[in-house]
């Protein structure tokens, strides 16, 4: 289910006003920054600090819709039917301290309500279909040297679901060249998660499931046997180029830890015996994400923006991944942005599809997550920024509405919509 949800709102985030010039997680235009060393004292004469205010605010919204055949919860069989409804808001507060560097302050809330057919199967608790909210808060702050150009920033955020709770903290950096047309950037993120055990109902042991009559709650949740953690430690870096006035290169990689509960025990494997399992895989995982990014002015109405990127991890899976977009002005208020990206996997080591699974492997799982899959996510992008506010509203500077139409040739296919709404 997280892969869903972070699928709904990475393309959400796309909304963001600044997401055509970098968009996702490599996104290394940083909004604040931070000088190393000491430096004279500056001349206060025409000194006139401004204290935090209010900057932006931007909300973002999508609607998610899912359908497919191969449920991980009953084994790579039944429903993928997923819905899931996001909102989200950060509010940009900016101040200038005595030597005129700008210190920024994100505060974010983003809340999922999301429906899935597949969940009325993880446990002893029967629905056709289950309901469930993830809430996730974050704050970051950053300050930007206006002699230099560099940022530096800190971050923490905190996700609570129903299955898990997750505590994460980032420390970013991004340093200039001394023309400022080059850019190199670092990034370091923890996250710290503990997985709830819910087991599927045919392993409870009959002694923790309540008799007919019992009270109810007097033997706690028969489903849950405690939790598990999850820690995953990321170093991204960067460095981006302008080639030229028409030109602008950026090449990324990332480096990626995780250990802990990798696979969910809700999630079933039937193996070739007839035999039905827990999905179960290693408790460690690198991966090793690689990209290469351009964008191209060609002319005063076209941006071309081009994205690739190659992916590999020691569970034997290798993918790659294209997306192109075009962005045509129509006027400087106006634009639309169509746009495609084309996956293909070669899949894990670990995976086996319904009734396929070895018995005598260590690790098994019917995650399609896994499997040897290629996608393509196609839509297109309209953005509105009149001068004097969208439908005469100033405060409103901008709103974007995005549509994508995402399918897989493993008989997956979702739709999302989104809005995001720019205030100053």
């Amino acid at each position: 289910m997280k892969k869903i949800y972070l699928t709904a709102l990475g393309f959400a985030m796309l909304c963001r006003p600044d997401a055509f010039a970098q968009t996702g997680k490599d996104n290394f235009n940083y909004k604040t920054p931070y000088t190393i060393g000491s430096s004279p004292k500056p001349d206060t004469s025409h000194f006139n600090p401004r204290k935090f205010h209010l900057d932006e605010i931007n909300f973002v919204s999508s609607y998610y819709s899912q359908t497919g055949i191969h449920s991980p919860v009953t084994g790579g069989i039944g429903s993928q039917e997923v819905t899931d409804v996001l909102g989200g808001i950060t509010l940009n507060f900016v101040r200038t301290n005595r030597n005129d560097n700008k210190n920024t302050l994100t505060l974010g809330l983003g809340i999922d309500y999301h429906s899935s057919a597949s969940q009325a199967f993880v446990s002893t608790t029967g629905a056709s279909r289950r309901t469930g909210r993830r809430i996730y808060p974050s704050i970051d702050w950053s300050v930007e040297s206006k002699k230099t150009g560099n940022v530096f920033g800190v971050g923490a955020y905190l996700s609570n679901e129903y299955n898990y709770k997750s505590v994460g903290g980032d420390v970013h950096y991004a340093l200039k060249t001394d023309n400022r047309n080059g850019e190199f950037t670092v990034k370091l993120q923890g996250y710290f998660d503990r997985v709830t055990l819910i087991y599927p109902s045919e392993f409870v042991p009959p002694e923790t499931v309540p008799s007919e009559g019992s009270v109810p709650g007097a033997f706690g949740h028969a489903d849950n046997f405690g939790t598990s953690p999850r820690r995953t430690f990321t170093a991204s870096f960067g460095y981006s180029q302008v080639i030229n006035s028409r030109l602008q290169i950026a090449l990324l990689a990332d480096l990626v830890r995780q250990n802990g509960l990798l696979s969910l025990p809700f999630h079933r494997v039937y193996l070739s015996n007839g035999q039905v399992a827990m999905e179960k895989l290693p408790s460690s995982r690198f991966k090793i994400p690689i990209g290469f990014r351009a964008n191209y002015f060609a002319g005063d109405n076209i941006i071309i923006r081009s994205y690739y990127r190659y992916f590999s991890d020691n569970w034997g899976t290798r993918a790659n991944t294209a997306n192109l977009e075009v962005v045509y002005k129509f006027s400087p208020f106006f634009s639309i942005s169509p746009f495609y990206r084309y996956y293909t996997q070669n899949g894990s080591k670990y995976f086996a599809p319904y009734a396929a699974a070895n018995p005598s492997q260590e690790f098994y799982t019917s995650n399609y997550d896994y499997a040897k899959l290629n996608s393509h996510f196609l839509g297109a992008g309209f953005r509105i920024a009149p001068p004097n506010g969208v439908l005469g509203w100033k405060g409103l500077h901008d709103m974007e509405i995005r549509y994508g139409h995402y399918s897989q040739n493993t008989d997956l296919v979702s739709d999302v919509f989104s809005i995001n709404l720019g205030f100053k």
